[in-house]
């Protein structure tokens, strides 16, 4: 037994398939496995997106909005791995 999903899009004919195969009839796992393989590939991000028709000042907002979340989350990841560090000349920066 297995476990198909298929996403159709109105655009575009072509479909997306992925294939999990059924272990002792328990679908609930292959369903899961099925979601975290389309998630890992942003199958579904990509789906929510292109679901409703987004007007072009929320489309601004939301990569705006990306991009910012981007680059906070890039520099507190330099941060962290500044403090994080294990050979540095004073272990505590800014604390006298």
């Amino acid at each position: 037994m297995f476990l198909t999903l298929r996403l159709l899009s109105n655009r575009h004919p072509s479909f997306i398939a992925r294939t999990v195969f059924v272990k002792d009839n328990n679908v609930d796992d292959a369903c899961r496995l099925i979601n975290r393989i389309l998630g890992k590939e942003g199958i579904l991000e990509q789906y929510r997106l292109t679901r409703y028709y987004e007007k072009p000042f929320q489309t601004r907002r939301r990569v705006n909005h990306e991009r910012c979340k981007a680059i906070y989350n890039e520099d507190m990841e330099r941060k962290i791995q500044f403090v994080l560090r294990k050979n540095r000349h004073d272990p505590f920066p800014g604390c006298s």
